[in-house]
């Protein structure tokens, strides 16, 4: 399981013209599942981004998290982050777990992250053509891959 995250100002989701989320101070994740992603991935990886000290605290130092500044997030499922490149100028993207996976893990994702922030999370529309506006703060990107933990 592979995030990018991004610390934002400010973030919405549109599908069909239609605003489906939006946060003010947060995280905007992009969400790419693998098929041998676990559960175990997934609490671990909710746990990491909750607790992640990614936020200003009173001396400009990244020394806060999601969990102490209270922000929100959104959570855009995104399969192109397993894409492989290694081979001609097409990305493959076989290591992306098809939907039929994708889905319940992408579902699981988000109620363990609830659970962890103890509060509502915006998502995006799985497979859906999104449109993704945010103001990154900082810039703040990170990525963190659940298959290198160490």
């Amino acid at each position: 399981m592979r995030t990018v995250l991004q610390r934002v100002s400010r973030a919405s989701v549109t599908v069909d013209g239609k605003v489906v989320s939006q946060i003010q101070s947060g995280l905007l994740l992009l969400l790419g599942i693998e098929s041998q992603d676990t559960n175990e991935d997934i609490e671990w990886l909710t746990r990491k981004i909750a607790n992640l000290r990614v936020f200003n605290d009173a001396e400009g130092t990244m020394n806060r998290s999601l969990l102490d500044t209270k922000g929100d997030a959104i959570v855009v499922s995104q399969f192109t982050l397993h894409a492989s490149t290694k081979k001609g100028n097409r990305p493959s993207y076989m290591k992306a777990a098809p939907p039929a996976i994708a889905i319940p893990l992408y579902e699981r994702f988000i109620f363990q992250l609830e659970k962890v922030m103890d509060k509502k999370v915006g998502t995006g529309v799985f497979g859906a053509d999104m449109k993704i506006e945010l103001i990154n703060d900082g810039p703040v990107t990170i990525s963190i891959d659940t298959k290198n933990r160490e």
